[in-house]
């Protein structure tokens, strides 16, 4: 048996490659948290130990800015605002766009192509330029300031996005499943709905965890088409700036409350939105 022998010339060339992709690791982990940090960090501090120059990081807590901001009662109606579209938006997107995703994954069917394509082209248009036609027609339809016209707008980027997404998961399942099914007698509905679907799980949760977010944290068509019934938390803590100054505590206090929401629903799903983030990378 022939040993095989590591050149010592390696070691020190692969000690210096784990070294310089830890340190990037570090950076990359420290340029993503280092600004959820410094949010939190004002939202906690006086203010001045905001402004203080040199920056302060040693400082007693104070819930002061949290006080202010829940104690008026605006961001708190914003808060639930944004709850009951962000859900009713994943909710809805999810029931509509699962079954297109499995019928264009299954099925082949005039169109079909034409249909992907638009599809797909909703996600290239800048949301700035159907901001005024959303804006117009919601005026028309007397939409304007409601919790509809947000879940309806949002719905035009979402329903793509889960097609988007769940097409691959079900072309992953193999397409002897749902044959077995029908042959025993169950309708192709049931044949979705029972066998495939539960399948594609970690896909879905994936598509609902972005719809949530995307919808959670819209800022263009919220300021657009609400006013004050249904204005969400994003515009709301975009009016912390004003013409005399920025109130930074109260904005970064706001901000805490949008970011923890979205931070607890993806901790709760985390499992499946690793696997669905991995399914199909290896074949």
């Amino acid at each position: 048996m022939t040993a095989v022998v590591t050149s010592p010339n390696r070691r020190p060339a692969r000690t210096v490659s784990a070294v310089l992709q830890l340190l990037a690791i570090v950076v990359l982990v420290v340029f993503i948290l280092l600004p959820i940090y410094w949010m939190i960090a004002t939202s906690l501090k006086s203010a001045n130990e905001t402004f203080a120059v040199p920056p302060v990081f040693l400082f007693s807590p104070t819930a002061e800015h949290y006080q202010e901001v829940l104690a008026a009662g605006a961001v708190t109606k914003s808060l639930i605002n944004s709850l009951i579209v962000a859900t009713a938006t994943t909710l809805i997107a999810l029931i509509l766009g699962t079954p297109a995703a499995y019928a264009m994954a299954r099925y082949d069917f005039r169109g079909k192509s034409s249909l992907w394509f638009w599809m797909i082209s909703n996600r290239f248009i800048s949301p700035i330029v159907v901001a005024l036609p959303f804006f117009l027609l919601a005026r028309n339809l007397k939409l304007l300031d409601t919790h509809l016209v947000l879940i309806l707008t949002y719905l035009t980027f979402n329903i793509p996005l889960v097609v988007w997404l769940c097409i691959d998961q079900f072309r992953a399942i193999p397409r002897d499943i749902d044959q077995a099914a029908l042959v025993d007698g169950a309708s192709p509905w049931r044949a979705f709905a029972s066998i495939t679907l539960p399948l594609a799980i970690p896909g879905v949760v994936v598509s609902a965890i972005l719809c949530f977010i995307f919808s959670w944290n819209e800022f263009l068509f919220a300021l657009v088409l609400t006013r004050d019934v249904a204005k969400t938390a994003p515009v709301e803590a975009a009016n912390f700036m004003t013409g005399f100054g920025v109130r930074w505590g109260a904005m970064m206090a706001t901000g805490t409350l949008i970011v923890l929401p979205v931070v607890f629903f993806a901790a709760i799903v985390s499992r499946h939105l690793v696997r669905g983030l991995t399914m199909g990378a290896v074949k």
